[in-house]
């Protein structure tokens, strides 16, 4: 089985894990977008046994939210997102912006597309550079 890498931004949390993912969803649900600061959240499910984690467990940090299905997880150091398990234990959930490689599984569903953000569509349309561009 083809393993692929991961860490964070600041590289304390890294992982092996397992190309063999379940699922792979772009969440564009509220609260996604607030967990995320951004229009949606891109997730590959898999099962927790495919992980191996290599460094800076000890860094990781989780927020449930009360009353909700939903957890943001991420590095205390840095603030970036990992992987971690549902809160009943049976899915890791791995956002794909931690990952160093592109995963075999492409993205396969938009979920809670009603409650994508306003500007989300027409920003797909908007104009693309290969680097920042300043606005001076």
């Amino acid at each position: 089985m083809k393993k692929l890498t991961g860490n964070c931004l600041c590289g304390a949390v890294t992982f092996e894990i397992e190309d063999d993912f379940d699922h792979f969803q772009l969440c564009h649900c509220t609260q996604c977008q607030k967990t995320t600061g951004s229009a949606h959240a891109s997730n590959l499910f898999t099962n927790p046994e495919s992980i191996t984690w290599l460094s800076g467990t000890q860094d990781i940090v989780r927020y449930d939210v009360e009353g909700r299905r939903i957890s943001n997880v991420f590095c205390r150091k840095c603030g970036s997102r990992v992987p971690y398990l549902s809160l009943s234990g049976e899915v890791l959930a791995v956002p794909a912006g931690s990952l160093n490689e592109t995963p075999a599984m492409p993205a396969q569903a938009n979920i809670f597309w009603p409650e994508r953000a306003d500007w989300y569509d027409e920003a797909l349309l908007a104009s693309r550079y290969e680097t920042f561009i300043s606005s001076d």
